[in-house]
């Protein structure tokens, strides 16, 4: 086997003495495309883009000013720095724009990746998607308000309508031991969910809290569940037009912030 082994390095280096040796791609001007490694995540892209900023430390690196220290066990250059963050350094090198999804949680750890790479624009990029951040985060309002009217009943809004999607997420209508999802009937908007009655004209049908088909929902557990689900969800309860009669549940509208 270890013959084979030289024999075959013996035959590689014949055809190409690159093959064998640590890459050289830094070194190379002619060489189009470079793959680096960034703390264990292996990432290529045309030498143009790593060097499109001037005097950042990539730039260097590309350019032969600034020497590879490291290179990793297949011979790319090897640096030590948080690798799937370093998807949106190279994004921005790429595209000259900085798209972030909205609910992106690393930005102190981009911004310290910025500053290692020495890239001012994507420092600035990042402190402008803040500011915009800031502008457009507006705070969600829910309102629960309780008629004790079988034409109206509960009326569940939330100006978050992923809220309104995890109480139908909670529920669910059974009918002939069989579940049928949320009841559209209970759906006013994305918004809105009104709910006026609990039994179809078809004989039976319930609606239920899901993972506990035996607890039916009348409007005071639904009011409840909905509370719940909101202070869980870190909405703080604001006002309520009747505390007077010391129970939450009792109350005819209960309104809450995010």
């Amino acid at each position: 086997m270890e013959w084979n082994l030289r024999r075959m390095e013996s035959e590689l280096r014949q055809i190409n003495p690159d093959l064998l040796q640590p890459s050289k791609s830094f070194k190379k001007p002619s060489s189009g495309t470079i793959t680096i490694n960034v703390g264990g995540y292996l990432y290529a892209a045309q030498r143009q883009t790593l060097a499109k900023h001037a005097g950042s430390l990539l730039e260097e690196m590309v350019n032969g000013k600034r020497p590879v220290q490291h290179i990793d066990s297949m011979g790319n250059a090897f640096i030590d720095r948080d690798g799937p963050v370093f998807r949106h350094v190279l994004n921005f090198l790429r595209t000259g724009e900085l798209i972030l999804p909205d609910d992106f949680k690393e930005v102190a750890l981009l911004r310290r990746e910025a500053e290692y790479y020495r890239l001012s624009e994507l420092s600035q990029a990042l402190q402008d998607w803040e500011q915009q951040q800031a502008v457009h985060r507006e705070p969600a309002f829910l309102e629960v308000t309780d008629s004790h009217e079988r034409s109206q009943g509960l009326k569940v809004y939330c100006s978050d309508t992923s809220f309104i999607e995890k109480v139908k997420g909670r529920l669910v209508q059974i009918s002939k031991s069989r579940l049928d999802g949320f009841p559209e009937e209970f759906e006013v908007s994305s918004n809105i969910i009104q709910f006026r009655h609990f039994i179809k004209s078809e004989q039976g049908s319930r609606l239920v809290l899901k993972e506990d088909s035996t607890f039916l929902c009348t409007l005071e557990t639904l009011k409840l569940e909905t509370v719940m689900m909101a202070l869980k969800g870190g909405y703080r309860l604001l006002t309520s037009l009747d505390s007077s009669r010391g129970s939450v549940v009792q109350c005819e509208a209960l309104h809450f912030v995010k």
